[in-house]
């Protein structure tokens, strides 16, 4: 028999136990869950509802009315909740005698009565609850029978699989180790000699071969390691991207044509030649290897390549080998490859000056709609009526979205061509924050959200451009409000942390799921099945002005428990 179908048939004998005492495991769980929900669906519920009704009932006297309702309301609930035998006609009872203590409300006798029927209903579902507590008992006992059973005979199957299982696979290996040793030591004649009809048989007839054809392999073979090389060597100089291979000492392999030809250097001037030394006379090779040990994706390079200026973008590759008999890898060498983006920054650079112009363009026609909307508004143009007022009201917070949308798409355009003028001074914290609140304080009002501001004491200036601050600033309250629900609080924090002053944004709001939280500094991202209202630029233009003056920006948040955005900025 294979030695896979031994295993095959021992493990998955052993695998199929496992199932059904997780089945049979599972069913007793679920049966003794049922007998424990049948006891409090079906009789705690009327033991509470009972003791609502006695409690109202010794309430009648100081508070009649809302004594008579909640007893009323236990009352409709435990008829709703009749569940054990000879209860019915006790609960009707019970209703009966109710009816009449709503019109003579200070019958004591009836007050008496209506205790002894509260008193049987409940008497009733506690001889249940001890009954269905006796069979969810016998339910776990069975469970417990049922599943030592089957978990013994899982043992005993393990067990035997323990004892003979590593004894028919580790003998015929250590066999084979000892003469893979010795064919390493140069004694070819050595044999294996396993007589099963198994893989191992297979296995030692292959290793037989092997053995007897390790003379005739053992010249050299240096025709096939040639065509090797010459191949590689083409498919390096046929890739469009410059490509330069050094070895662990810096010391140039190789360099295809595409890499020669931004260097304007020769093969035979690079090849086998320091870079180190290179470097000196060639500055594009000296900006290659000068941080060779940076991470694989750098910003993009210029170069003036095919006649323009082009766009690199450098990935390091490190290559790493196992030499043969040792568990450690070695490094040998670095592979830079240049990647030619030029064609992706053209475009970028278009779309960029598109949005730029076209938003421009845009930004003077709306904030035109928005005077003319000033203007009708005023009494001396003329009375406007309601239906007037609500089309104006529309066309002026349209206007004001687009005019946002095109102030956002403006800013991101500088941004991105890096025409941001920042003006870095001291600034006080606290004066940011108040600006902030001030300019949201309308859209906070009109759902009652309140903010409170927490700071630590004597807090130092912050080194910042106090405009660009404050928008990121804003932006976070904004949100916050439009995430928030009415009538809740936004807290504003301010504390120093490691030299840094740090501001923060806390809501209770909906939260957002950690799989998004690392793209919602994106460009137009938005979180999906939130309210798409803006145009998902806010916290990509938050990011880069707190990067411009050296800071940090992030997120905390767990759905449900609301987010806490920040951003970090260092002090005077």
């Amino acid at each position: 028999m294979k030695t896979k179908t031994k295993l095959n048939l021992g493990v998955g004998l052993l695998f199929f136990l496992i199932i059904i005492l997780s089945l049979v495991s599972a069913y007793c769980i679920f049966s003794i869950k049922k007998d424990t929900q049948n006891i409090l669906k079906a009789n705690y519920n009327t033991l509470e509802y009972s003791r609502n009704m006695l409690l109202s009932l010794e309430n009648i006297a100081s508070d009649e009315n809302k004594a008579i309702t909640i007893f009323e309301t236990n009352l409709k609930l435990q008829i709703a909740n009749v569940t054990e035998n000879g209860e019915e006609a006790v609960t009707n009872n019970l209703q009966e005698s109710f009816k009449t203590l709503e019109k003579n409300r200070d019958d004591e006798k009836l007050k008496n009565k209506i205790r002894q029927d509260i008193f049987e209903i409940m008497e009733l579902n506690m001889i249940a609850i001890k009954q269905k507590s006796d069979v969810a008992k016998k339910t776990a006992e069975t469970a417990n029978f049922s599943i030592a059973i089957l978990g013994t005979l899982c043992f005993l199957i393990a067990f035997n699989l323990l004892m003979n299982l590593p004894n028919n696979i580790a003998n015929p290996i250590k066999e084979l180790t000892t003469s893979i040793k010795e064919i390493a030591n140069g004694n070819y004649k050595e044999r294996v000699h396993f007589m099963n009809h198994n893989e191992y048989g297979d296995l030692a007839k292959s290793f037989n071969i092997m053995a007897k054809k390790l003379e005739e392999y053992s010249s050299s073979n240096l025709h096939k390691l040639t065509f090797e090389k010459k191949r590689l060597e083409t498919l390096i100089n046929n890739m469009n991207d410059p490509i330069i291979g050094l070895d662990n000492e810096g010391i140039l392999l190789f360099v295809n044509d595409e890499a020669l030809k931004i260097m304007g250097l020769k093969s035979e001037e690079v090849i086998g030649k320091l870079a180190s030394t290179l470097a000196l006379s060639n500055d594009l090779l000296k900006s290659l290897i000068i941080n060779e040990l940076e991470s694989a994706k750098a910003h993009p390079m210029t170069i003036f390549a095919n006649g323009k200026e082009s766009y690199f973008e450098k990935e390091t590759v490190n290559i790493t080998i196992k030499p043969t008999g040792e568990d450690k890898l070695i490094d040998i060498g670095n592979v830079i490859i240049l990647r030619n983006i030029t064609i992706f920054k053209e475009l970028d650079f278009a779309k960029t000056n598109f949005i730029a112009t076209v938003s421009h363009e845009l930004k003077t026609p709306i904030s035109s709609i928005k005077m003319s909307l000033q203007l009708l508004e005023k009494k001396e143009i003329g009375t406007i009526n309601d239906d007037q007022k609500h089309l104006i009201e529309s066309i002026k917070e349209d206007s004001q979205r687009l005019l946002k949308i095109t102030g956002e798409l403006l800013e991101l355009s500088q941004l991105e061509t890096g025409n941001i003028q920042l003006n870095i001074e001291k600034s006080k914290a606290h004066e940011i924050v108040n600006y902030a609140i001030e300019a949201v304080k309308t859209q906070a009002e009109q759902k009652h959200i309140e903010f409170i501001v927490q700071s630590e004491k004597n807090l130092s200036e912050v080194k910042a451009d106090s405009e660009k601050t404050a928008w990121v600033l804003i932006n976070f309250l904004t949100n916050a409000i439009r995430y928030s629900p009415d009538n809740s609080i936004i807290k504003v924090n301010l504390k120093t942390e490691n030299d840094q002053l740090v501001f923060q944004v806390i809501d209770k709001g909906q939260g957002i799921d950690s799989r998004y939280q690392t793209k919602i500094f994106d460009k137009y991202f938005q979180i999906p099945g939130s309210n798409k209202s803006g145009t998902g630029l806010g916290l990509a233009i938050s990011k880069e002005f707190i990067e411009a003056q050296n800071g940090t920006i992030g997120v905390e948040s767990q759905l449900g428990l609301g987010s806490t955005f920040y951003f970090k900025l260092g002090m005077v």
